[in-house]
């Protein structure tokens, strides 16, 4: 039992000790011998040697260096170099590029584009600083092409000035490797905050006058309505005291037609005009002689002295 516990424990270091410690290491001596690569996505491999390319390695996987370079693969570690280049798309701003409107006014002009290798060799040995250098003529092709623009164009047709500034970078570009992707005018704006200023407070003015223009012209509207709807009932009004009388005049005359309804409606009227009035009424009976008996209840009054 104990010697077999004793085998385990020993396969089980031996294992672990030629997994993470002699397995890399020959990896390693066999990577820097020259015998294989692994190139990453997205990634490119250029090997050069005593001054001249000995090979490109661009496609992602594991390569056999001698198969790929010959026998100056065991050697490249020692007399030549790899250059590992990132293939990707990369994204840059150019951020307020001075250009002058048509009309004179200073303007600036955000520039944003993409850019990518296309050529490998022609990236590393055509031009020292292609990323600085593509930036320049981006920044350059803005200011040649969009330079002396109608103010009013340079603010609205971003999509033909963005085609324009492709159109003469991209031949450039290419012969150093280097290749131009999507670009777009992101921001134009005014350099000069005195004249930003000014064109703010002439937009406040504008939109105030339009404002009070607005309310004038509400005011004046309503003021027209309700002088046509006074106009209209003041018509009509007219119309109604005109025919008025003679509506009257017909009404009366068919109630005069019969005496019993004329009384009746002009007691009926007596009394309204009594009831509405709000003065005391004192009813006296028929046929009882309460005037008398009020006469009779008063005192006399004294007689004056004898003189």
């Amino acid at each position: 039992m104990m010697r077999d516990l004793v085998t385990f424990f020993s396969t089980v270091s031996t294992t672990f000790f030629l997994a993470f410690f002699l397995v890399p290491i020959g990896l390693g001596f066999a990577r820097f011998f020259g015998l294989y690569t692994i190139v990453r996505e997205g990634t490119c491999h250029v090997y050069t040697l005593f001054g001249s390319v000995a090979g490109v390695l661009r496609e992602p996987g594991l390569h056999f260096l001698p198969a790929k370079l010959g026998v100056g693969a065991f050697i490249i570690s020692f007399f030549g170099k790899c250059s590992i280049l990132d293939m990707r798309l990369d994204q840059r701003y150019l951020r307020s590029q001075p250009v002058n409107s048509e009309e004179g006014a200073p303007m600036g002009i955000g520039v944003w584009f993409e850019m990518g290798i296309t050529d490998p060799v022609g990236y590393l040995f055509k031009n020292a600083d292609p990323q600085g250098s593509l930036a320049a003529n981006v920044s350059n092709a803005v200011v040649r092409s969009l330079s002396n623009m109608p103010l009013a164009e340079m603010l609205e047709n971003r999509h033909s000035m963005s085609q324009g500034v492709r159109g003469e970078v991209s031949p450039k570009s290419m012969e150093w490797g280097y290749r131009l992707g999507s670009i777009y005018i992101r921001k134009v704006h005014f350099r000069d905050g005195g004249m930003t200023r000014q064109i703010e407070a002439k937009v406040v003015n504008r939109l105030r006058q339009v404002t009070s223009a607005i309310k004038q012209g509400g005011a004046n509207q309503v003021s027209v309505i309700a002088s046509t709807a006074e106009r209209q009932a003041a018509s009509e009004f007219a119309k109604a005291q005109a025919i008025r009388p003679a509506i009257l005049g017909e009404a009366l005359r068919q109630i005069a037609a019969d005496q019993a309804v004329s009384d009746t409606l002009f007691a009926i009227l007596e009394l309204q005009n009594i009831s509405e009035s709000g003065a005391k009424v004192v009813l006296i009976p028929r046929g009882q002689p309460l005037l008398s008996d009020l006469l009779a209840a008063v005192p006399p009054s004294p007689s004056p002295a004898p003189r």
